[in-house]
């Protein structure tokens, strides 16, 4: 199957068409604006609004990023992530407080609460006001920016229920929050929650068990590139022993050379062969 040349506006549904484009547009998050404003075009959006917050988390992220399009038939927002050289601080501290998780429901990392705290309001405000025609709301990020797209769709479900998302796809997320919120997120997003884990990427690993957790839905990406429904059990032993025995964030380790979102645009790309 050929790379499509430009998104299918009335996607519905998953497919492996639309994993593609949806990890174009947690790419295209780390970009400037005029690049993200040129590429909407090219994609056929033709309203752009971007989103920019400063403020002072307890890891060294400086600002929390997002930009949402919109057409006649979809809304996309796509969330930015981090550099990985800031990965080590903001997700092995186990001393971070929590974070109370959208309308009270369970807990949040109190980094991602309060990077999502400073961004929701006009992501909230943007969906609103793009979404004239009806049009499907989905939500994307990569690393950080998975993170976010996770949370912000979950607290649309939940606080702003008429601004729901179709779907959010994540490459690369972290474990964001606890079971009552992931049981929340299960119930409400159930076969329109796509997480993507690629290999031995270590972020999804991390902040640690059982403090915090996944939703159910996981497309692990093995070591062949090939998409597979779930980790395999041994692979993920695996994983946690190395992690336990030695540094996954080291920049030989598999772990955070798994990790970039170009490993990840590259494998849905390979995956729609």
């Amino acid at each position: 199957m050929s790379t499509p040349s430009t998104i299918d506006h009335t996607a519905t549904k998953h497919s492996p068409q639309l994993a593609y484009w949806m990890v174009q547009a947690a790419d295209l998050a780390y970009k400037n604006e005029a690049t993200i404003d040129a590429k909407a075009r090219d994609w056929g959006f033709d309203r752009v609004r971007h989103h920019h917050t400063r403020f002072t988390p307890p890891f060294p992220l400086e600002d929390t990023q997002a930009y949402t399009i919109a057409s006649d038939k979809m809304i996309i927002t796509g969330f930015r992530g981090t550099e990985p050289a800031q990965i080590r601080d903001w997700l092995s501290d186990a001393t971070t407080p929590p974070w109370p998780g959208p309308a009270r429901t369970g807990y949040v990392h109190y980094g991602f609460g309060q990077a999502l705290d400073s961004i929701f309001p006009t992501v909230k405000d943007a969906v609103a006001e793009f979404r004239d025609n009806d049009q499907t709301v989905w939500f994307t990020g990569h690393s950080l920016g998975g993170a976010l797209a996770m949370l912000a769709g979950c607290r649309m479900y939940l606080e702003e229920p008429r601004l729901q998302a179709d779907g959010i796809y994540t490459y690369g997320q972290p474990r964001t929050c606890d079971r009552l919120l992931a049981a929340s997120c299960n119930k409400g997003f159930k076969d329109r929650l796509h997480r993507y884990v690629n290999n031995n990427d270590i972020v999804p690993q991390l902040p640690p068990e059982p403090a915090y957790t996944h939703v159910e839905t996981l497309h692990y990406i093995d070591a062949s590139g090939r998409v597979r429904s779930s980790m395999p059990v041994l692979g993920a032993l695996t994983d946690r022993v190395k992690g336990a025995t030695a540094d996954l964030l080291a920049p030989a380790g598999d772990g955070l050379r798994d990790h970039p979102i170009k490993q990840y645009v590259a494998a849905m790309e390979k995956n729609l062969a």
